[in-house]
């Protein structure tokens, strides 16, 4: 009789570790800026299982730091599940020295914008709207239970879905990388979530950088405006030239607060010379 192919176990996180994830995920946006925007909330929520992944190795923690100190952005409710994706993928990297430690960025950066998505519609666009509409009726009748309905409300679907989706996460993410088990496999993976990652980067870059040129002119009676010029050619141009420029002065070591400078005094010339406009009339 034919050996039965055991499948993998699928470990769980340390339950010390996963509770510590769980809390941690609520302060990501406790320093959002917008240079790393969730950035430092992630590394802080990712550093109990950097810790044991890498506590026996200096300079992998130093490596694995640098890399959740990366730019992130994303609805705050489902964003355990990246995190338990991203523990998953480290402990492969910290197993197999040959791993592409790029793929852990580049997973991290495709999964932002589908899950932002889905966030913001559940969260934002009913979940919000709910326990809003449930605590007024209250409120409108005098009950101290109005901000106490709107708190509860909105809140155990949020807590649900962070404490299940870090356990989807981790178990997903032990799935893949057992899956990936060939160097070719893993290149394709990388390689197409880049292209996702691209995507949504493009996507913040054109909301986030909303430069537009007012400039209009009048030739033999007919009014032309550039920035409609500029949306046939080439939509979001400006937002996109802008930030490469941005990305330029940083690859050229240029100290963030000079670059800061020359954006503000960039800004100001080209503003009142009426050549861009910070945001879409």
């Amino acid at each position: 009789m034919a050996d039965v192919q055991r499948q993998p176990e699928v470990r769980a996180l340390p339950k010390k570790e996963f509770r510590s994830i769980f809390w941690r995920s609520f302060s990501l946006l406790g320093s959002f800026n917008f240079e790393r925007m969730e950035g430092l909330g992630f590394l802080y929520a990712m550093l109990p299982s950097l810790k044991r992944i890498y506590r026996d190795d200096e300079a992998g923690l130093k490596n694995a730091m640098s890399r959740h100190l990366e730019t992130f952005n994303m609805t705050v409710a489902p964003s355990p599940l990246v995190m338990g994706t991203a523990v998953a993928m480290e402990e492969k990297a910290k197993a197999d020295p040959t791993f592409d430690t790029t793929a852990i960025s580049a997973v991290k950066v495709s999964l932002m914008g589908p899950l932002s998505g889905i966030g913001d519609t559940f969260f934002w666009g009913i979940f919000r709207i709910l326990a809003v509409s449930l605590a007024i009726g209250f409120a409108q009748q005098g009950s101290v239970l109005g901000p106490i309905v709107l708190l509860v409300v909105f809140n155990i679907p949020n807590f649900l879905t962070r404490w299940y989706s870090l356990k989807f996460g981790y178990s997903q993410g032990q799935g893949i990388m057992r899956s990936m088990g060939s160097a070719n496999t893993m290149q394709l993976f990388t390689y197409c979530a880049g292209i996702v990652g691209a995507m949504a980067m493009g996507s913040m870059t054109a909301f986030w950088v909303p430069i537009t040129s007012p400039l209009k002119f009048t030739i033999s009676k007919n009014h032309i405006v550039i920035q409609d010029y500029l949306d046939q050619i080439f939509p979001a141009l400006l937002p996109i030239a802008f930030t490469l420029g941005v990305l330029w002065l940083l690859k050229k070591r240029l100290p963030v607060m000079g670059v800061i400078g020359i954006v503000i005094a960039g800004g100001f010339l080209l503003g009142a010379l009426g050549i861009i406009a910070g945001a879409a009339e």
